[in-house]
């Protein structure tokens, strides 16, 4: 009967969301979760299943796996497993959570972080399989992958499967940065040897952390992610993640803001600003906007007798919050008073712990600039990145991305670059993007786009175009491409009024009309 009761309760949410969600923009992503059912069913069909959640949890329209996953007919949640903050998300930092009984599915809710921050045998001995489904924000300190890796070897010791339900990294998978732990620094907030920043999923985090563990791992991939991808382009609607971090800006911002543990430099309005007693706020925010930051704007703001600066991220692929922070702590250490705790032999410190290492706290001690600090732990993040190579998941390949005033282009054909080292993008969907019109003359193979009073002309394997009747000559030709016809983005966009930004390192066009 409760059952059938869940059933009904869920059938009446998804008849509500579709409705309020008309207005939403359609993802583009489909969630590791959607995945599961539609293709991978066959890894919990007839079995007895643990979930490991949380408020993060959603499918693509924020809807709770946990409800989907109680009504889904041929397999049997067991039990909840909860992070830090707990199922709901709501616990502060470092609060002792409770295990307890959900009121509505009469299951268990094993708490992963109060008496024991790995599964205990009692805890996996009633479940066939282990879900995990939490949304990551990509640093090593978030304490929800290192519940992961706590869940990969509690499995591998009581003989369970696990299978994690991938989800985007929403700082993207470009941005790899920061020290490396070390061994003798690994704690809850380190669990392995990853830098700050690791620009990995969760899946792929599983992946690189089961190479020590040996776990029966399986990771049911999300389809149309790819790692050039930020968050807002995957169109996934953003839980928050804790009380702390409510907001995109706050995941964005915790790195950069948050590494001062201990010395007096400290964040505040949840990691939107950083600052520190002795700062003059002016200084502070000209070092920081003169280092050539990208991706950021530091605005000068005081807060009681601190004085520090607000972080406006404006391109969260280019900002890179590692780098940010590490600059951000070097610049405040040479405008103020401040001191780097020391770890002993019986206590590492948790400065020592974010860090990862307690070099950092050398380096800042020893004056040095944030470029050299830079160089001292690049060769160990080179290393990192080379081992980080064989966890990553293929399909996620950096593909190019074109963004058309903040919205993903679309369509079944990927853009590419051709011979010409111009992007090329499929006609009728860069044509929509535009606002243009688009006809198609079979006869002459001429491509004919209208937006306003502008008339292009193209024809595939020419150079020439018309432009309200007048020639132009481009470097570059229209061609076919797996039945699509394919037009230089440059030419098209740039003709029809509008501006065309490259990012090489992000692979990314935005294309934006002046308003």
């Amino acid at each position: 009967m409760r059952r059938i009761f869940y059933l009904l309760t869920f059938m009446l949410v998804m008849l509500i969301f579709p409705a309020a969600a008309v207005c939403q923009t359609t993802p583009v992503v489909k969630p590791g979760n959607e995945v599961l059912l539609e293709s991978y069913q066959h890894l919990i069909a007839g079995k007895r299943v643990g979930l490991v959640t949380n408020q993060t949890g959603v499918n693509s329209r924020g809807v709770s796996f946990i409800d989907i996953l109680a009504a889904t007919v041929g397999t049997k949640l067991t039990a909840l497993y909860a992070p830090e903050h707990g199922l709901d998300g709501v616990a502060k930092a470092g609060q002792w959570v409770e295990s307890y009984t959900h009121p509505q599915l009469r299951i268990p809710v094993y708490s992963l972080y109060g008496s024991t921050r790995m599964p205990t045998q009692a805890m996996l001995q009633g479940i066939d399989v282990l879900l995990f489904d939490i949304q990551d924000i990509g640093a090593r300190t978030y304490t929800y992958m290192s519940t992961l890796q706590y869940c990969l070897v509690a499995a591998e010791k009581y003989n369970k499967p696990v299978v994690v339900l991938d989800r985007p990294n929403p700082l993207g998978g470009m941005i790899v940065e920061g020290p490396v732990l070390e061994d003798c620094f690994k704690s809850f907030v380190g669990v392995d040897n990853l830098p700050m920043a690791h620009g990995m999923t969760a899946g792929e985090l599983a992946r690189f952390f089961n190479r020590k563990i040996g776990a029966a791992l399986t990771v049911v991939p999300m389809e149309g992610y790819r790692r050039s991808m930020s968050f807002e382009d995957t169109g996934l609607p953003f839980v928050q993640a804790s009380p702390n971090i409510p907001d995109l800006t706050s995941a964005y911002s915790y790195m950069a803001t948050g590494l001062g543990e201990g010395t007096g430099v400290f964040q505040a309005d949840k990691f939107r600003w950083i600052g520190g007693r002795g700062i003059d706020a002016a200084r502070y925010a000209e070092l920081l906007n003169g280092a050539g930051l990208p991706g950021v704007v530091f605005v000068p703001e005081v807060r009681g007798t601190a004085g520090g600066v607000r972080l406006e991220v404006q391109d969260p692929l280019c900002f890179n919050p590692a780098k940010s922070g590490i600059y951000a702590l070097t610049y405040a250490f040479s405008l103020g008073d401040f001191q780097v705790p020391k770890s002993t032999a019986n206590n590492i410190v948790m400065f020592d712990k974010v860090m990862g290492t307690d070099k950092m706290g050398r380096w800042l001690e020893e004056g040095l600039t944030p470029q050299q600090i830079e160089a001292r732990y690049a060769p160990a993040l080179q290393l990192f990145k080379q081992e980080r190579e064989q966890y990553l998941l293929p399909q996620y390949r950096p593909g190019l991305s074109v963004v058309v005033d903040g919205v993903p282009l679309g369509g079944d054909l990927e853009p590419f670059i051709d011979e010409q080292n111009r992007i090329m993008v499929p006609l009728r969907a860069v044509s929509e993007a535009l606002g243009a019109q688009v006809r198609w003359e079979a006869q002459t193979r001429r491509v004919i786009i209208n937006r306003g009073a502008t008339v292009l002309h193209f024809t595939v394997g020419s150079p020439v175009v018309l432009v309200n009747g007048q020639e132009k000559l481009m470097d570059t030709i229209p061609q076919i491409k797996n039945s699509r016809t394919v037009v230089p983005l440059r030419f098209a966009a740039e003709y029809l009024g509008a501006t065309v930004d490259w990012n090489g390192s992000m692979l990314r066009a935005n294309v934006t009309f002046s308003r």
